[in-house]
């Protein structure tokens, strides 16, 4: 009896050679008869960025590098702090206002020496947000207009509405007490009534709105308040802008983007080439399964466990099984998703597995995110059988953990014994 183990995306020599020896040594102790061989292919198959990773931005170095923030890098951090939380500046006017501002130190702004009767400028402007027109008109108003035009309009009535009912508007707008205070809650409340709208529309995935539209917008619903809606609010922006550059994530693909995507075209480049050239590989397993006679137990991680069953039912459907291959051991195997999606390249949509094919153990745990369940895609196939195993590790380390679980091999012991296989 032979092992045949096929290793997974991104694995590379090194990391090859150390996981094979943890699986030869676990599956030599369990079948000390049997011959335990691998299929490395990383190498040979695998992805490389053939020019050197020219197409990826930002991988070169540009003619004069500089250390200094683009502004247009900075705003994209603050829409996106704004986009997970609209409210997020109205929180900083609110908690923080303005240093010596009238009112200040009283709460809601209640001043005592405040003359009876008179509005304060915070207040005029939380009531121009509340006169706002929830449906503005498509046509003859440039507001309408625009959020028509951009897809925005059916999001923007309830976005309104969760701004003037928020506690952050209501706090920000009471210690607004004086005219440049006013003038930048009316920008601060313009901005998140945008933010509101964009993340409800984009949720829905009916927004089709550039960077100027956004900012018109703004200018559009900062002018109705009483604002300038052509600045950011300084007090928000400046306690917000240099956070937004340290927690939101584009600043980072931005400076990072070419060493991100080096670091990742091992693990994503070898499924897209295997998507596309995947007969190579299969090929490449068809020989080294074929060289040896007697039965064979191949087990294949993740990509190698896709090319596995791609390379089986392909053989099974042409009627010509592929000698020797007695049973198919997959784990953190991403093959039956594949078949849901219709991107399974052996199998069309919903079909069967082919006569010929198989004894197939899937092994997963259910906090590894690229392990499916191999049982209810092909349902009342009895050489199909999932199996759990828990590692108690969080993904991506689940994905990696099996080979060193005592369950796994023994689930293979079974499934050798079960399939009659000496």
């Amino acid at each position: 009896m032979r092992f045949l183990f096929v290793h997974g995306t991104g694995v590379r020599r090194e990391r090859h050679d150390r996981l094979f020896a943890l699986v030869r040594q676990r599956l030599t102790a369990g079948f000390p008869g049997a011959s335990v061989e691998s299929c490395y292919w990383g190498d040979r198959f695998g992805a490389t960025l053939g020019a050197g990773g020219v197409s990826v931005p930002g991988l070169r170095p540009g003619p004069q590098h500089t250390d200094a923030p683009d502004p247009a890098d900075a705003e994209a951090a603050e829409w996106a702090l704004l986009l997970a939380d609209p409210l997020c500046e109205l929180r900083v006017l609110a908690e923080a206002g303005w240093e010596g501002a009238a009112g200040d130190d009283w709460d809601d702004g209640d001043d005592p020496f405040a003359m009876p009767g008179v509005q304060s400028a915070g207040a005029r402007v939380l009531g121009l947000l509340e006169d706002l027109p929830p449906e503005p008109p498509r046509t003859g108003d440039e507001l309408g207009a625009l959020l028509h035009g951009t897809g925005l309009a059916a999001d923007f009535a309830a976005a309104l509405d969760c701004v003037i009912r928020s506690a952050e508007a209501a706090r920000a707008g009471a210690r607004a007490t004086g005219e440049p205070q006013a003038r930048e809650v009316a920008t601060a409340l313009a901005r998140a009534v945008t933010a509101a709208t964009l993340t409800a529309a984009v949720a829905a995935d009916e927004a089709d709105c550039t960077g100027a539209e956004r900012d018109r917008l703004v200018e559009l619903l900062t002018t109705r308040l009483g604002g300038d809606g052509r600045v950011p609010g300084a007090r928000a922006a400046a306690v917000l802008g240099r956070l937004a550059q340290r927690v939101t994530t584009q600043p980072l693909l931005n400076a990072r983007r070419g060493s991100l995507t080096v670091g990742a075209t091992p693990v994503l480049g070898d499924i897209l080439r295997y998507q596309s050239r995947g007969h190579e590989l299969r090929d490449f397993l068809h020989a080294r399964i074929t060289a040896a006679p007697g039965p064979t137990v191949l087990i294949g991680h993740s990509l190698g466990g896709i090319a596995l069953v791609d390379l089986l039912t392909l053989a099974a459907a042409r009627g010509e099984a592929v000698p020797g291959a007695e049973l198919l051991v997959t784990v953190g195997s991403q093959a039956p998703f594949l078949h849901e999606l219709g991107a399974l390249t052996a199998l069309e949509p919903g079909a069967k597995l082919p006569y010929g094919f198989p004894r197939w153990l899937n092994v997963y745990d259910r906090h590894d995110v690229l392990a499916y369940l191999a049982g209810p895609v092909f349902p009342g196939d009895a050489r199909v059988t999932d199996h759990e195993i828990r590692s108690r590790q969080p993904f991506p380390a689940c994905h990696s953990a099996y080979w060193k679980q005592d369950a796994l091999y023994e689930l293979i012991e079974q499934a050798v014994t079960e399939a009659g296989i000496g």
